[in-house]
C-alpha cells in the first residue's frame, strides 16, 4: 500500500472517531443544558479546547518548523497567512454554530439533534450550486427533496411549525457548512494544529462576551455542568475539531463529509442508550430518509464521457 493510500485509511479512520465522539457529545450537550446557560456552557467548553489545543501545540512546533524551514520566505508568509485566515473563518463559524446548538438542544432530543446538525452535508452542495456556480447532478435534487421530507417527519408539528429547539439546531446546521467549506479550503494550506488553536480562541472570545452580555456566568453556575464540559471541550472539542482538521488534510471532502455525518446514528445511540431517549415511529422514518438522503449525495455517480 502507497503512502499516499495509508494517509487516506489514516485519514477516514480519524475522521471515523470523530464522528463517535461528537454523537457522544450532544448527550453532554444536553445533560449541560440542566444547570448552565448555553452562552456560559459554550465559553466554558471552548476555553477548555483552547487551553488543550495550546498544550498541543507545544509539542507539535518542533515538528512545524522543520516542515516550514524548507520553505521560501514568501511560502511560508502564504503558510502564516492561510493560518490566520483559516482560524479566523472556523473560529467564526465553530462558534456561532455551536451557541446555536446549544440554546437548541435544550428543547430538543440528543438523537434529533445529531440529526439536524447533519443536514449541513445537504446543504453544502446547494451553496456550491448557488453561490459557486457549479453543475448539479439530479442526485443532488433528490438527495434534497428526501431531506426536506425527512426534516417534516423529523421536526414538524401537527400545526405545520419547527419547534424552537429544532430551528436553532437548523440554524447551527447552516453555519456548520460555513465550518466544514473553510476547513476544506484552508487545512490543507496551513498548520492545522495552529489553525484550530486560533479557531478555539475566536469562538471561546465570542461566546466569553455573549455570556457576559446576556448572561449570568459564575464558577457555581459552571461547576453545576462541569463533567459535560469537560468532555465537550477536551474531547468533542480540542480532540474531536483537531482531529477533523488534520484529517481532512488527506481525505476529499466527499468521503470527510459522508464519515462525519455518522455522527447522527452515533448521537441517537448515545441518547437512547445513556438518557433512555426514545422516537416515535414519524420521526424514525424521518431519520431514516434523512440519513439515505445524506448518504445519497455522497454517493459517487458514473458520469458521461464525451466521444
Amino acid at each position: 500500500m502507497s503512502s499516499k493510500s495509508n494517509k487516506r485509511v489514516l485519514g477516514n479512520m480519524l475522521l471515523i472517531l470523530t464522528a463517535i465522539i461528537w454523537g457522544s457529545a450532544f448527550v453532554s450537550q444536553r445533560m449541560g443544558t440542566d444547570g448552565t446557560p448555553p452562552m456560559t456552557f459554550t465559553a466554558s467548553r471552548t476555553i477548555l479546547s483552547a487551553i488543550f489545543v495550546g498544550v498541543l501545540s507545544l509539542f507539535y512546533a518542533k515538528k512545524e518548523k522543520a516542515k516550514t524551514a524548507s520553505m521560501s520566505p514568501e511560502e511560508r508568509a502564504i503558510h502564516k497567512k492561510h493560518t490566520l485566515l483559516g482560524g479566523l473563518f472556523t473560529g467564526f463559524f465553530l462558534g456561532t454554530a455551536t451557541i446555536f446548538q446549544q440554546i437548541g438542544i435544550a428543547y430538543t432530543t440528543a438523537g434529533k439533534a445529531g440529526f439536524i446538525t447533519a443536514m449541513y452535508i445537504l446543504v453544502v452542495p446547494i451553496i456550491n450550486i448557488f453561490i459557486f456556480k457549479n453543475k448539479s447532478q439530479a442526485k443532488v435534487w433528490i438527495s434534497v427533496f428526501m431531506g426536506v421530507v425527512g426534516m417534516y417527519l423529523l421536526c414538524v408539528t401537527e400545526d405545520f411549525t419547527l419547534t424552537h429547539g429544532d430551528l436553532m439546531v437548523l440554524i447551527c446546521a447552516i453555519l456548520f457548512t460555513g465550518h466544514i467549506l473553510s476547513c476544506d479550503h484552508f487545512a490543507p494550506k496551513a498548520n492545522p494544529i495552529m489553525m484550530s488553536e486560533i479557531q478555539f480562541i475566536v469562538a471561546a472570545a465570542m461566546a466569553t462576551v455573549g455570556a457576559l452580555l446576556f448572561e449570568t456566568p459564575s464558577v457555581d453556575v459552571i461547576m453545576k455542568s462541569a463533567l459535560p464540559i469537560l468532555y465537550c471541550g477536551i474531547l468533542s472539542g480540542g480532540v474531536g475539531y483537531t482531529l477533523q482538521i488534520i484529517a481532512q488534510r488527506y481525505t476529499e471532502p466527499t468521503t470527510a463529509s459522508l464519515l462525519m455525518s455518522s455522527e447522527a446514528v452515533f448521537a441517537v445511540l448515545s441518547g437512547a442508550i445513556i438518557l433512555g431517549e426514545r422516537m416515535s415511529l414519524k420521526e424514525g422514518i424521518g431519520c431514516v430518509i434523512l440519513f439515505a438522503a445524506i448518504i445519497l449525495i455522497q454517493l459517487p455517480f458514473p458520469t458521461k464521457q464525451k466521444a
